[in-house]
C-alpha cells in the first residue's frame, strides 16, 4: 500500500461480512433468479459487472445517497467495471416489468444496464456525516460545514466472498452555501483515495491477441484486449504474466514489460515489446502456456 493511501485509508477484516451473506447480497441473488436478468455475455464488453448498493447508516441525514452517488460516480470513472445501480430495488423490477413492453422491443442491451447481473456488489457503511451549521454574531445562519467517514467492502455475489473493509474518512469541508455542498466537498476530498482503491480492488487484465511484426520482419509489437473503454493511455505499461498450476493452485510470474504506443479502437492497444520477450511469447501463444497481461499502477 503506498504512502497516500495509508494516510486516508485503515484496513481491518470484519468478521461477520464473511461468515453469511447480508440482505444485499440475498436481495441480488433473488434479482438473478429473474428470467428477464440479461446475462454479460450478451454485450460487447468483458469487463465484469459489479452492482452498487445503497449504503447503509444508522445515523439519520438526507445527505446520505450523496455518498454512495459519489462512489458509484468514481467507480464508473476507473472504466474498470460496468457499473449497475442497486440504490433501489423497486426501480429494478419496475425496469425489468418495463422491457417486457411494445415499447422496449428493439432496444439496444446496453440501455438495459440495471438488469444486468452484478458478479460482485459494492457496500458501504456511513459511519458519520456530520453537519455544522455556521453563524453570524446575531444568530443567523452564515454558511455550513460538513465532514464524512465511511466503510466500504466488495462482495462476491456467487460465492459470498468478502473483501476486507476498508475505512474512508474524507476531510472537513470549508464553509459553504448550503449543506449539501458542504458534504460533497468532503466527499470530492477522497475521490483520489477512493479512485486509487477501485484501481486496485478491479485491477485490469488484458488478453494477448497476437504478436504484430516490425519493418524488420522481426515481432515488435503486441496487440492487447484493453483499449479506450477501459481507461488505457498511450505509455501505460502492462506486465506480461505467465501462469503455472502447482498443487492445484495458479502461481504467476512475471515474464517483461510492454507499453502501449497506439491505441487501436475503443478496445485495443498496441505496445512495444522488446526482441528477448518477443521470442518468448512466440512460442508460449503456440503452446497451452496460460498468459495475460496486467496494467502496472502506482509508478
Amino acid at each position: 500500500m503506498n504512502r497516500f493511501l495509508s494516510l486516508l485509508v485503515a484496513v481491518y477484516s470484519l468478521l461477520g461480512y464473511a461468515q453469511s451473506p447480508d440482505d444485499a447480497i440475498k436481495r441480488e441473488q433473488e434479482l438473478q433468479k429473474s428470467i428477464d436478468f440479461i446475462n454479460q455475455n450478451k454485450l460487447n464488453d468483458d469487463r465484469d459487472v459489479v452492482g452498487v448498493a445503497e449504503f447503509k447508516s444508522d445515523i439519520e441525514s438526507p445527505y446520505t445517497g450523496l455518498v454512495t452517488e459519489k462512489v458509484v460516480e468514481v467507480l464508473k470513472n476507473s472504466n474498470r467495471v460496468i457499473v449497475v445501480d442497486r440504490t433501489n430495488r423497486d426501480k429494478i423490477v419496475y425496469e425489468l416489468e418495463y422491457q417486457k413492453s411494445e415499447e422496449f422491443i428493439g432496444k439496444d442491451i446496453a440501455e438495459q444496464g440495471n438488469s444486468l447481473a452484478a458478479m460482485q456488489l459494492v457496500q458501504g457503511e456511513i459511519t458519520k456525516i456530520p453537519v455544522y451549521r455556521m453563524k453570524n454574531p446575531d444568530g443567523t445562519v452564515r454558511g455550513y460545514k460538513a465532514s464524512v467517514a465511511f466503510q466500504l467492502k466488495v462482495d462476491n455475489v456467487a460465492t459470498q466472498q468478502t473483501t476486507n473493509a476498508v475505512c474512508f474518512e474524507g476531510k472537513s469541508s470549508k464553509e459553504c452555501v448550503s449543506a449539501q455542498a458542504a458534504v460533497l466537498m468532503s466527499m470530492n476530498s477522497l475521490e483520489p483515495a477512493l479512485s486509487e482503491y477501485f484501481l486496485n480492488t478491479f485491477p485490469l487484465n488484458a488478453k494477448i491477441i497476437k504478436l504484430s511484426e516490425g519493418g524488420n520482419g522481426k515481432a515488435e509489437k503486441v496487440i492487447i484486449k484493453a483499449g479506450q473503454m477501459h481507461g488505457v493511455k498511450v505509455g501505460n505499461r502492462f506486465n506480461v504474466i505467465k501462469t503455472e498450476t502447482y498443487d492445484g493452485e495458479e502461481m504467476p510470474s512475471v515474464l517483461g514489460c510492454i507499453t502501449v504506443t497506439n491505441l487501436v479502437g475503443t478496445a485495443f492497444s498496441e505496445c512495444k515489446i522488446d526482441k528477448k520477450l518477443a521470442k518468448q511469447l512466440h512460442d508460449m501463444l503456440n503452446s497451452s502456456t496460460k498468459l495475460y497481461c496486467r496494467l502496472v499502477i502506482n509508478e
